[in-house]
């Protein structure tokens, strides 16, 4: 019996160790998105990002409802650069549940955004990644939600 335990829980360990190292990996790449979104740089965000990304968000309409709302990249890009240098603004990461299979990530990511200090929003991030060989994990897809009242 102890044979046959063993048999099949040092596989799973092994399994388990193995993509540690890429959930690190998947988690820098956000961090390095939103380092760059921070700094206002999109050179710094462009890294993280394919050239493909798809960039969504749920918000609502003027009667509360609920629908999809498509962002372009160029657009995304132009909006953070045309908040001033002298606004502070910040998304805190609060945690990460990170999947992966093979060269396919999935990252959910619940937040909190805020300006001066003062809470604005909060709400989740879905991240898709793909594993490129020669440049790593990028950011294929994101889709958020936001609220404005406590996410608590």
């Amino acid at each position: 019996m102890k044979k046959l335990i063993y048999f099949f829980l040092v596989p799973l360990c092994f399994n388990l160790s193995a993509q540690e190292p890429e959930k690190v990996a998947v988690q820098k790449t956000i961090e390095t998105f939103f380092d760059g979104f921070h700094k206002q740089d999109s050179t710094i965000i462009k890294q993280a990002v394919s050239d493909a990304i798809i960039m969504q968000t749920i918000a609502k309409d003027g009667v509360g409802k609920p629908f999809v709302q498509t962002v372009g990249f160029g657009d995304f890009l132009e909006r953070i650069n045309n908040i001033p240098e002298t606004t502070k603004f910040e998304e805190i990461i609060k945690d990460y549940y990170i999947q992966i299979d093979g060269p396919m990530a999935n990252a959910w990511t619940s937040y909190e955004f805020r300006i001066e200090d003062a809470f604005h929003h909060c709400g989740v991030n879905s991240f898709q990644l793909f594993k490129e060989d020669e440049k790593g994990w990028q950011i294929i897809y994101i889709i958020d939600t936001r609220r404005e009242e406590s996410c608590d």
